[in-house]
């Protein structure tokens, strides 16, 4: 060292200012901080001053930087090594004083908190220390101003991709490495994440599907367009989610809010369709007890057409409608058919051609009891009844909770 007395520690100043942040690299297995930075530094030399007027005016020189003694400062989070060319030469004042000016490509670690991702404001230290000199041989200086340092980095500063520079702040503090105390100096890079590419290209889309998922509440329960619907819908979501994964940093610390996001709208879409489903198998079950019903009253149809010596007589006084709208009136058929059938044992085509005319007015009887209660049943029954009272507190239910939910994740995104 450069000093008159060996128990007299070196001052070093030290000052750096932000040119361009390049990335920030979130993955888990490699959280890094990439950036380009200017260092400016100077010491004293005892042993080198000279009076100016001497030598014919000269105040200072540039010499090579091997030619003299440079304090070993590093940057402790650095992972790769500097492929820029080191600066060559050193600055040396005629009052002793040694000037040395360089920038660097810097790759350094830095631990991401990304649950507030995509409105994360991410924070990066760059310490400066030396390798071998403690802080009875080496002390650090800075300018302890965080404003100006801040305002100096926010003139100087030319890229920053999807980042934005919020502020830089410096401090020193003493260390202990392999039992040697050290000063060293910190600056701490404080970046907020530009976010509006990942609100329109991912955030609103989400939440279209969800007002698309809104207005399915709209369509009808019965059928199964709703449900085709809804699965098309949820599906959109899933693609979403896919993409998610590409874009998302992975962590290990925190689920980030970004994925609550998706996972609750997922889940809100799911119990919509679940209720779709659950609530077509209530309307099928009076359906299908009437198509049971419908099938039985022709079966019996069939079998009193049987005892009948000519069938053709009947379908001249009734269609094929008309006997299924009769299915009300089966016990009616039932009296029919005993008549008929008695009639035609007797084998007399008078007898018969009274049975077709009884046949005839009984089955015009049925037709008009048929019409009368034909308003009765287009009305809907117990378990439609039963299913479109559930529909209608479950869409309430569900738009208050998808409106809660997102005014929760919001806020705390916000905030």
């Amino acid at each position: 060292r450069p000093t008159r007395h060996y128990k007299r520690a070196s001052g070093v100043y030290i000052e750096m200012r932000m040119y361009a942040i390049l990335d920030v690299i979130q993955r888990e297995a490699d959280q890094s901080f990439m950036s380009y930075i200017w260092i400016y530094m100077e010491w004293d030399n005892d042993f080198l001053s000279w009076d100016e007027e001497d030598f014919c005016g000269i105040s200072e020189v540039v010499i090579p930087r091997e030619s003299l003694w440079m304090p070993d400062v590093i940057i402790e989070e650095m992972t790769e090594k500097d492929k820029n060319v080191q600066s060559p030469f050193l600055k040396v004042h005629n009052y002793g004083v040694i000037e040395y000016r360089d920038d660097k490509f810097v790759i350094s670690t830095c631990k991401m908190k990304i649950f507030n991702f995509p409105f994360d404001i991410q924070s990066c230290n760059i310490t400066f220390r030396s390798i071998l000199y403690s802080d009875e041989e080496l002390i650090f200086y800075m300018k302890n101003n965080d404003e100006l340092i801040t305002e100096e980095s926010n003139k100087n500063i030319r890229m920053q991709y999807e980042w934005k520079f919020l502020n830089m702040s410096v401090t020193r503090k003493k260390v202990q490495y392999f039992y040697t105390n050290q000063t060293v100096v910190v600056y701490t890079i404080t970046m907020k994440r530009k976010s509006a590419l990942y609100v329109v290209n991912f955030l609103l889309p989400v939440l279209f599907f969800l007002c698309l998922d809104f207005a399915s509440l709209l369509m009808p329960t019965g059928g199964g367009d709703k449900i085709s619907f809804k699965i098309t819908v949820l599906l959109a979501v899933t693609v979403m989610q896919l993409i998610l994964i590409e874009i998302l940093p992975f962590t290990s610390s925190k689920i980030p809010l970004i994925v609550i996001y998706c996972i609750g709208i997922f889940a809100l879409m799911l119990f919509s369709l679940l209720e779709t489903i659950f609530l077509n198998y209530l309307m099928t079950k009076d359906s299908s007890s009437l198509e049971v019903f419908v099938k039985h009253f022709i079966i019996e149809i069939h079998r009193s057409m049987k005892l009948l010596c000519s069938p053709s007589t009947i379908f001249h006084f009734l269609s094929l409608p008309e006997i299924i709208k009769a299915s009300s009136t089966a016990s009616t058929c039932d009296e029919l058919t005993d008549q008929t059938a008695s009639m035609c044992k007797g084998g007399s085509s008078s007898q018969l051609f009274l049975a077709m005319e009884k046949v005839s007015d009984e089955l015009r009887e049925i037709k008009k009891i048929v019409l009368d209660k034909e308003s009765e049943e287009k009305k809907d029954g117990y378990w439609t009844r039963v299913a479109k009272k559930i529909d209608k507190i479950f869409s309430i239910i569900y738009v208050l909770a998808a409106i809660l939910f997102l005014s929760v994740v919001f806020s705390v995104w916000l905030s």
